[in-house]
């Protein structure tokens, strides 16, 4: 592979990747064309452990049986990668919803260095890209399981997020201005029959 791409599931920048194979740490060799070609299969920085953290997700109660058989999906693939699950973090909640307590904490806990999901979705919605660039700052990793190989359904995909949170937004707008409404009717009438 690549030294970026080694980079990239090592979850540290470029320039470390290529100190590390300048110094010997990784193995590899350098093309003609001054591409460093990586030989050996590395996803965490030499004498760290990896801990891995398999993190499944539904939007609703009434899916939690997948989100059993989402997360023994992933324990699987864990097992057959050779990695030992540290702990399984299930949550239901919008992909949407940036408040879910559970993910939060997984991403805070710097301990962890490698996170599987199923698919990006499943982490979140929206600012994926953000969150795997931040958390391979700190040395840590996303592995997604099934990753889309058609950028065309992860512009549909997006698009149905867009639409989904603005309908969500909008209806509980809707919701919240019928709430007031009825609040304000209740006070008028409240109003009137002590004035009565």
């Amino acid at each position: 592979m690549k030294l970026s791409t080694f980079a990239r599931r090592a979850g540290i920048c470029y320039k470390t990747a290529w100190r590390w194979w300048k110094c010997g740490k990784i193995k590899g060799y350098q093309t003609e064309t001054g591409t460093v070609i990586i030989t050996e299969e590395i996803s965490e920085q030499p004498g760290q452990e990896r801990i891995v953290v398999v993190y499944a997700r539904v939007s609703a109660n009434e899916n939690r049986p997948n989100l059993d058989a989402q997360a023994e999906r992933l324990c699987a693939y864990c097992a057959a990668k050779g990695w030992k699950v540290v702990k399984v973090v299930k949550e239901v909640g919008s992909g949407v919803n940036d408040g879910r307590k559970k993910l939060l904490a997984l991403l805070a806990d710097p301990t962890v260095t490698v996170i599987v999901v199923e698919h990006k979705d499943r982490l979140t919605r929206f600012g994926f890209k953000y969150i795997e660039t931040l958390l391979a700052l700190q040395g840590r990793s996303i592995e997604v399981v099934n990753v889309t190989e058609n950028p065309i359904e992860d512009i549909i995909a997006d698009f149905v997020s867009i639409l989904y949170s603005f309908c969500a937004r909008l209806y509980g707008q809707r919701r919240a201005k019928r709430k007031t409404e009825k609040i304000v009717q209740d006070l008028r009438e409240e109003k009137e029959e002590k004035s009565a």
